[in-house]
């Protein structure tokens, strides 16, 4: 199928300090640095060209900035791409901050205050990223020119996302006993990994220990549990207070919005797309055939061209005023 991509989510091996420089549009690699927001380090990936279209990608819950590896390298030929993690996911501490959608959305405007980026820029996120970035949009609106919501968080009720790999994990931890309980940590950890995609073989050998990489930070556990709790509860799932607000302040900003979803997503159901197409009804709408919760890596180059053209039509209308 066209579109396809596997994933390549290996950490970079730049340290830690290393300076937020430029990396030629098109390079085949761009490695990680961090950059400070609030005196603490936020692990960011940029690339492009200065002066192109500004674009920011935002990751789902539990999750780090590898996730739109793909589509960074493919939209900074042309964009002025920036990718991080949210505090306490990712390769990133967690700040003092209780975890959510605001903290998150802070810390992205934190970031492109760091880097001195002022002009507005395209939000693109995927899950609990589309979430953040409509939470950026409704409190900082001068700061974004539009947004693209890949499997977005805050259109419906249901969110599966399963807390066995980390009952598993940490079960797996105790002296004596854990080791019995290292086999159903990792096949918990593969079967959640799994259910992203439409096609699990896109949950790769490189891509599962990457994601335990991520899941074995101090913070992560904190972080995962504190935004569930802050978004929603068990059997009760995504709270609806907050959604119908955020969404009513995305609607009044009258930001232009780009909604894609993937028809066989386990994780927040494709019928969530027809609740944003009725919550946002100037948005635009795409569901991808046979795609999971990560469209950006199913179907990244369907899904960058999507973005291309939405970026395109954002800037020549703000142009035009």
């Amino acid at each position: 199928m066209t579109g396809r991509h596997t994933p390549h989510p290996a950490a970079d091996a730049a340290p830690a300090d290393a300076p937020a420089g430029d990396v030629p549009a098109g390079a085949p690699h761009t490695t990680t640095t961090t950059v400070q927001v609030a005196g603490r380090p936020v692990r960011i990936r940029r690339s492009g060209a200065a002066e192109a279209p500004p674009v920011v990608l935002l990751h789902g819950i539990g999750r780090s900035l590898e996730d739109w590896a793909a589509a960074h390298e493919l939209l900074a030929r042309d964009h002025r791409v920036l990718s991080m993690d949210l505090p306490g996911f990712g390769l990133t501490p967690a700040g003092p901050e209780k975890p959510g959608l605001g903290t998150f959305a802070r810390a992205v405007v934190g970031v492109l205050d760091a880097l001195g980026e002022e002009r507005p820029v395209h939000l693109m996120g995927n899950s609990l990223g589309g979430a953040v970035a409509m939470t950026v949009a409704a409190e900082h609106p001068g700061r974004v020119a539009g947004l693209l919501l890949a499997n977005s968080a805050g259109f419906g009720r249901e969110a599966n996302v399963s807390a066995l790999p980390m009952v598993w994990a940490a079960l797996s931890r105790l002296p004596v006993v854990g080791r019995r309980f290292r086999p159903l940590a990792r096949a918990a950890a593969v079967r959640s990994n799994q259910s992203c995609f439409f096609d699990p073989a896109l949950a790769t050998p490189e891509l599962l220990r990457h994601a335990a990489l991520v899941g074995s930070q101090p913070d992560f556990r904190a972080t995962f549990l504190g935004t569930y709790r802050s978004i929603g509860l068990p059997v009760v799932g995504v709270l609806p207070g907050w959604r119908r607000a955020l969404l009513e302040r995305v609607r009044a900003s009258g930001l232009p919005v780009l909604v894609v979803w993937g028809d066989s997503d386990a994780v927040l159901p494709a019928h969530h797309a027809e609740a944003a197409a009725a919550a946002l009804p100037e948005a635009r709408l795409h569901v991808f055939p046979e795609t999971g919760h990560m469209p950006q890596i199913e179907r990244t180059e369907e899904l960058v061209a999507l973005a291309r053209e939405f970026v395109a039509s954002v800037e020549q209308a703000r142009s035009a005023r």
